[in-house]
Protein backbone atom coordinates (compact mmCIF):
# COMPACT_ATOMS: atom_id res chain seq x y z
CA UNK A 1 0.00 0.00 0.00
CA UNK A 2 1.30 3.59 -1.02
CA UNK A 3 1.15 6.82 0.82
CA UNK A 4 -1.28 7.80 -0.75
CA UNK A 5 -3.38 4.99 -0.15
CA UNK A 6 -2.56 4.75 3.62
CA UNK A 7 -3.05 8.58 4.66
CA UNK A 8 -6.49 7.92 2.62
CA UNK A 9 -7.71 5.00 4.82
CA UNK A 10 -6.63 7.02 7.54
CA UNK A 11 -8.34 10.61 6.95
CA UNK A 12 -11.46 7.93 6.14
CA UNK A 13 -11.35 6.49 9.89
CA UNK A 14 -11.05 9.49 11.79
CA UNK A 15 -14.27 10.97 9.43
CA UNK A 16 -15.87 7.18 10.07
CA UNK A 17 -15.06 7.33 13.60
CA UNK A 18 -16.40 11.04 14.68
CA UNK A 19 -19.87 9.63 12.49
CA UNK A 20 -20.38 6.32 14.62
CA UNK A 21 -19.48 8.47 17.92
CA UNK A 22 -21.95 11.21 17.08
CA UNK A 23 -24.62 8.57 16.20
CA UNK A 24 -23.92 6.78 19.72
CA UNK A 25 -24.06 9.84 21.25
CA UNK A 26 -27.95 10.45 19.33
CA UNK A 27 -28.82 6.71 20.17
CA UNK A 28 -27.86 8.09 24.37
CA UNK A 29 -29.38 11.10 24.58
CA UNK A 30 -31.54 11.85 21.49
CA UNK A 31 -31.61 15.49 21.12
CA UNK A 32 -30.20 16.39 18.02
CA UNK A 33 -30.03 20.52 18.92
CA UNK A 34 -28.12 19.65 21.78
CA UNK A 35 -25.49 17.64 19.45
CA UNK A 36 -25.64 19.93 16.73
CA UNK A 37 -24.53 22.59 19.83
CA UNK A 38 -22.14 20.76 20.70
CA UNK A 39 -20.43 19.90 17.12
CA UNK A 40 -20.52 23.75 16.30
CA UNK A 41 -18.36 24.18 19.11
CA UNK A 42 -16.25 21.50 19.43
CA UNK A 43 -15.59 23.15 15.09
CA UNK A 44 -15.32 26.62 16.49
CA UNK A 45 -12.46 25.62 18.54
CA UNK A 46 -10.69 23.42 16.34
CA UNK A 47 -8.58 25.72 14.87
CA UNK A 48 -7.06 26.80 18.51
CA UNK A 49 -6.22 23.34 18.73
CA UNK A 50 -4.63 22.49 15.40
CA UNK A 51 -2.46 25.77 16.72
CA UNK A 52 -1.70 24.46 19.87
CA UNK A 53 -0.75 20.70 18.99
CA UNK A 54 1.03 22.15 15.87
CA UNK A 55 3.27 24.30 18.02
CA UNK A 56 3.66 21.76 20.54
CA UNK A 57 4.25 18.87 18.03
CA UNK A 58 6.79 20.91 15.83
CA UNK A 59 8.74 22.18 18.74
CA UNK A 60 9.33 18.56 19.93
CA UNK A 61 10.51 17.74 16.27
CA UNK A 62 12.73 20.33 16.55
CA UNK A 63 14.27 19.70 19.83
CA UNK A 64 14.76 15.90 18.60
CA UNK A 65 16.39 17.10 15.30
CA UNK A 66 18.43 19.81 16.94
CA UNK A 67 19.94 17.04 19.51
CA UNK A 68 20.96 14.64 16.49
CA UNK A 69 22.85 17.34 14.54
CA UNK A 70 24.65 18.03 17.80
CA UNK A 71 25.25 14.64 18.25
CA UNK A 72 26.50 13.95 14.98
CA UNK A 73 28.82 17.22 14.71
CA UNK A 74 30.74 16.23 18.13
CA UNK A 75 30.94 13.06 16.53
CA UNK A 76 32.76 14.61 13.89
CA UNK A 77 34.74 17.00 15.95
CA UNK A 78 35.93 13.76 18.07
CA UNK A 79 37.25 12.30 14.82
CA UNK A 80 38.92 15.71 13.68
CA UNK A 81 40.71 15.94 17.28
CA UNK A 82 41.63 12.06 17.72
CA UNK A 83 43.23 11.41 14.23
CA UNK A 84 44.53 15.18 13.46
CA UNK A 85 43.67 17.85 16.06
CA UNK A 86 45.50 16.82 19.48
CA UNK A 87 48.55 15.95 17.31
CA UNK A 88 48.64 19.16 15.85
CA UNK A 89 48.29 21.15 19.20
CA UNK A 90 51.14 19.23 20.53
CA UNK A 91 53.26 20.52 17.30
CA UNK A 92 52.14 24.25 17.64
CA UNK A 93 52.33 24.65 21.94
CA UNK A 94 55.96 23.08 21.66
CA UNK A 95 57.28 26.07 19.08
CA UNK A 96 54.77 28.37 21.26
CA UNK A 97 57.35 30.83 23.24
CA UNK A 98 54.43 31.84 25.80
CA UNK A 99 53.02 28.44 26.12
CA UNK A 100 53.68 28.73 29.85
CA UNK A 101 51.27 31.69 29.90
CA UNK A 102 48.80 29.67 29.43
CA UNK A 103 49.55 25.94 29.97
CA UNK A 104 48.35 25.94 33.01
CA UNK A 105 45.14 26.89 32.36
CA UNK A 106 44.68 24.17 30.22
CA UNK A 107 45.34 21.33 32.30
CA UNK A 108 41.63 19.95 32.51
CA UNK A 109 40.52 18.44 35.45
CA UNK A 110 37.63 16.06 36.38
CA UNK A 111 36.17 18.91 38.73
CA UNK A 112 36.15 21.41 36.55
CA UNK A 113 32.61 23.49 36.43
CA UNK A 114 31.22 25.70 33.60
CA UNK A 115 32.89 28.76 34.85
CA UNK A 116 36.60 27.29 34.71
CA UNK A 117 35.66 26.42 31.06
CA UNK A 118 34.37 30.02 30.51
CA UNK A 119 37.44 31.48 32.27
CA UNK A 120 39.86 29.65 30.04
CA UNK A 121 38.41 30.80 26.73
CA UNK A 122 38.05 34.13 27.94
CA UNK A 123 41.66 33.98 28.85
CA UNK A 124 42.67 32.34 24.74
CA UNK A 125 40.68 34.79 23.58
CA UNK A 126 42.61 37.67 25.02
CA UNK A 127 46.30 35.17 24.31
CA UNK A 128 48.88 36.33 21.69
CA UNK A 129 49.88 32.89 20.04
CA UNK A 130 52.92 34.82 18.92
CA UNK A 131 54.10 31.16 17.45
CA UNK A 132 57.44 31.64 15.26
CA UNK A 133 57.23 29.39 11.94
CA UNK A 134 60.88 29.20 12.26
CA UNK A 135 60.31 27.14 15.36
CA UNK A 136 58.27 24.42 14.00
CA UNK A 137 59.71 21.34 12.13
CA UNK A 138 57.63 22.35 8.98
CA UNK A 139 59.16 19.41 7.19
CA UNK A 140 57.73 17.15 10.01
CA UNK A 141 54.22 19.65 10.40
CA UNK A 142 53.74 18.73 5.81
CA UNK A 143 54.33 15.36 6.18
CA UNK A 144 51.77 15.10 8.73
CA UNK A 145 49.16 16.97 6.99
CA UNK A 146 49.77 15.29 4.24
CA UNK A 147 48.93 12.28 5.65
CA UNK A 148 45.20 13.88 6.75
CA UNK A 149 44.88 15.73 3.98
CA UNK A 150 42.03 13.84 2.38
CA UNK A 151 40.42 13.34 5.83
CA UNK A 152 40.00 17.05 6.54
CA UNK A 153 38.86 17.73 2.88
CA UNK A 154 35.97 15.10 4.29
CA UNK A 155 35.65 16.76 6.95
CA UNK A 156 35.21 19.93 5.37
CA UNK A 157 33.26 18.70 2.70
CA UNK A 158 30.66 17.26 5.61
CA UNK A 159 26.98 18.74 5.55
CA UNK A 160 26.91 18.88 9.32
CA UNK A 161 29.54 21.03 9.61
CA UNK A 162 27.51 23.69 8.27
CA UNK A 163 25.97 23.64 12.06
CA UNK A 164 29.20 25.13 13.20
CA UNK A 165 30.85 27.85 12.21
CA UNK A 166 33.89 28.51 14.40
CA UNK A 167 34.84 24.71 13.40
CA UNK A 168 34.74 24.89 9.88
CA UNK A 169 36.69 28.09 10.19
CA UNK A 170 39.43 25.83 12.06
CA UNK A 171 39.19 23.18 9.01
CA UNK A 172 39.25 25.81 6.24
CA UNK A 173 42.61 27.30 8.10
CA UNK A 174 44.17 24.22 8.79
CA UNK A 175 43.32 22.89 4.54
CA UNK A 176 44.84 26.05 3.48
CA UNK A 177 47.89 25.47 5.69
CA UNK A 178 48.30 22.03 4.36
CA UNK A 179 48.02 23.41 0.45
CA UNK A 180 51.16 25.97 1.64
CA UNK A 181 53.11 24.06 2.83
CA UNK A 182 52.82 21.21 0.33
CA UNK A 183 53.41 23.90 -2.56
CA UNK A 184 56.68 24.48 -0.77
CA UNK A 185 59.88 22.36 -2.00
CA UNK A 186 62.57 22.65 0.29
CA UNK A 187 60.92 24.29 3.55
CA UNK A 188 64.51 24.55 4.90
CA UNK A 189 65.64 27.34 3.19
CA UNK A 190 62.63 30.04 3.26
CA UNK A 191 63.41 33.33 3.14
CA UNK A 192 62.08 35.56 6.04
CA UNK A 193 59.28 36.82 4.19
CA UNK A 194 57.96 33.55 3.90
CA UNK A 195 58.45 32.51 7.52
CA UNK A 196 56.47 35.34 8.41
CA UNK A 197 53.69 34.71 5.70
CA UNK A 198 53.61 30.95 6.99
CA UNK A 199 53.45 32.26 10.48
CA UNK A 200 50.00 33.58 9.70
CA UNK A 201 48.62 30.76 8.79
CA UNK A 202 49.83 28.80 11.56
CA UNK A 203 48.47 31.64 14.00
CA UNK A 204 45.25 31.17 12.77
CA UNK A 205 45.00 27.70 12.94
CA UNK A 206 46.72 27.15 16.59
CA UNK A 207 44.48 29.95 18.15
CA UNK A 208 40.88 28.56 16.50
CA UNK A 209 42.48 24.71 17.43
CA UNK A 210 42.95 25.60 20.99
CA UNK A 211 39.56 27.13 21.29
CA UNK A 212 37.85 24.55 19.63
CA UNK A 213 39.86 21.86 21.77
CA UNK A 214 38.69 23.35 24.73
CA UNK A 215 35.09 23.83 24.01
CA UNK A 216 35.17 20.24 22.64
CA UNK A 217 36.54 18.99 26.19
CA UNK A 218 33.77 20.71 28.33
CA UNK A 219 31.22 18.66 25.69
CA UNK A 220 32.75 15.61 27.09
CA UNK A 221 32.85 15.99 30.28
CA UNK A 222 29.04 16.20 30.49
CA UNK A 223 28.14 14.14 28.33
CA UNK A 224 30.59 11.45 28.06
CA UNK A 225 32.83 10.68 30.75
CA UNK A 226 35.17 7.79 29.58
CA UNK A 227 35.95 10.17 26.50
CA UNK A 228 36.77 12.98 28.86
CA UNK A 229 38.74 10.60 31.08
CA UNK A 230 41.46 9.76 27.85
CA UNK A 231 41.29 12.85 26.57
CA UNK A 232 42.95 14.14 30.31
CA UNK A 233 45.30 11.53 30.23
CA UNK A 234 46.77 12.60 26.50
CA UNK A 235 46.07 16.26 27.12
CA UNK A 236 48.71 17.78 24.40
CA UNK A 237 49.85 20.37 26.96
CA UNK A 238 50.47 18.82 29.87
CA UNK A 239 53.35 17.32 29.54
CA UNK A 240 53.19 14.81 32.59
CA UNK A 241 50.39 13.87 30.41
CA UNK A 242 50.29 9.20 29.88
CA UNK A 243 47.24 7.37 28.51
CA UNK A 244 48.21 5.05 31.29
CA UNK A 245 46.06 5.20 34.38
CA UNK A 246 48.10 5.79 37.76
Amino acid sequence: MNDRKLYRLFAFSLVASSVILYFIEYLLMGDTGSIFSMFVGNLAFLPINVLLVTLVIHKLLNDMEKSNRIEKLNMVIGTFFSQTGTRLLAFFSEADPGIEEIRKYLIVRKDWSEKEFSDVSRRLKNYDYAIRAGALDLPGLRDFLEQRNDSLLRLLENPVMLEHETFTELLRAAFHLTEELLNRKDLDELPPSDLEHLEGDVRRVYSLLVYEWVAYMEYLKDNYPYLFSLSMRTNPFDREASPVVK
